[in-house]
């Protein structure tokens, strides 16, 4: 065995371990927060609501944290429509995607993101950069369209992987609108699910999913078709040789 090569394994064990330290960290959560379901959230809403006049704002705050926690969008989205009305709940909700976004990518940027760079490698890092470059905001829209995928978990990879931080914020913005509305909706019309309401956040939900399928597909054919600078820079030098 070369000795270049034991030296890369033995250089990269620490942040192989150090990134399933945090994968596992993120799994436990996940577990404790989405499926035993830890936190009470008829808990929390009565705490946000005996804050009176501050208390969208402590939702937004609360929502951001607990977001990045794993606790369901659907859920806390819900809930602000339940507690502050259609109008006003949305606002709240967008505002709490954006903080989960935050902190979620904040964490992942100091948490994985030098590790996950060593272990693509150099050529794949530089092909991400181009891409981030190219798109990262509208990458973070797309993905807020597909469904199926956590916000939380996007928003960790996001920040491992790079992409600016008011990337992160603006694109949670945009691309959360339509479920935050759907969400949001739903909630304010809990009581009557008749309400036209209600049948107006089904009909976004299903239009929105049908757009996320096709964000989700054109994502991954920019991807395929748009190598890094370091590739077109050999492809261009091959051809001057040619």
């Amino acid at each position: 065995m070369d000795d270049s090569d034991s030296t890369t394994g033995t250089s990269r064990r620490p942040h192989i371990l150090r990134l399933a330290m945090f994968v596992a960290f993120l799994l436990t959560m996940f577990y404790l927060v989405a499926v035993a379901r830890v936190i009470d959230i008829d808990a929390v809403r009565r705490t946000v609501t005996s804050t009176g006049p501050m208390a969208p704002l402590v939702y937004v705050i609360v929502s951001g944290f607990l977001g990045a926690m794993f606790l369901p969008g659907s859920i806390l989205a819900a809930g602000s429509g339940l507690l502050f009305g259609p109008v006003l709940g949305l606002f709240v909700t967008l505002g709490a995607a954006m903080g989960t976004a935050i902190v979620a990518s904040t964490v992942g940027r100091r948490a994985g993101r030098d590790s996950a760079r060593v272990l693509v490698g150099p050529k794949r890092a530089e092909r991400i950069d181009f891409v981030i470059e190219r798109g990262g905001l509208w990458a973070v829209v797309g993905q807020r369209f597909v469904p199926g995928i956590s916000d939380a978990f996007a928003s960790y990879t996001f920040g491992a992987f790079g992409i600016p931080l008011w990337q992160i914020a603006i694109g949670s913005f945009i691309g959360s609108a339509p479920r935050a509305f759907v969400y949001t909706a739903l909630g304010a019309s809990i009581r009557d699910r008749s309400s036209p309401l209600a049948y107006a956040a089904i009909a976004v939900w299903c239009v929105t999913a049908v757009l996320g399928v096709f964000a989700a597909r054109h994502l991954y054919r920019h991807w395929r078709s748009h190598p890094g600078r370091g590739e077109e820079d050999h492809t261009s030098d091959d051809a001057e040789d040619a």
